[in-house]
């Protein structure tokens, strides 16, 4: 109950953000930056991974929306969606010392780690 509460919270902040992007037209925008990425948690250890993830996370400048979810079809896969106020923030997250102790902690329960796509948020509807 508690992961889908964290979900739906994360999807309605994901859902304001974009919508408010939706209200103004394309060519207003600045060029705002997103991921998709699929890690793999060790056998057992999503759970863990998705709490290290979700408390590391929470304070990273210019991030306009980080939701982890579970995978439906596999007990062990995590699916993070990132949508940043531009690249340069996204990148400059990962020298925080919050999200560098988040990685360390989290990294030996990981079996692997995708980036599926890299995106460009333009507009969404909530």
């Amino acid at each position: 109950m508690t992961n889908r509460r964290q979900f739906l919270i994360s999807a309605l902040f994901t859902a304001a953000s974009l919508r408010s992007l939706a209200a103004q037209p394309a060519e207003v925008h600045h060029k705002m930056f997103g991921l998709i990425a699929k890690l793999t948690a060790a056998n057992g250890h999503r759970a863990e991974v998705i709490a290290i993830l979700a408390a590391g996370t929470r304070q990273m400048p210019g991030c306009v929306s980080y939701v982890i979810s579970e995978d439906t079809a596999d007990e062990n896969s995590i699916w993070v969606t990132e949508i940043w106020n531009s690249k340069a923030d996204h990148d400059a997250s990962l020298s925080l010392p919050a999200v560098q102790a988040t990685i360390a902690k989290a990294k030996p329960m990981i079996a692997s780690f995708a980036k599926i796509a890299e995106i460009n948020p333009v507009a969404g509807v909530g």
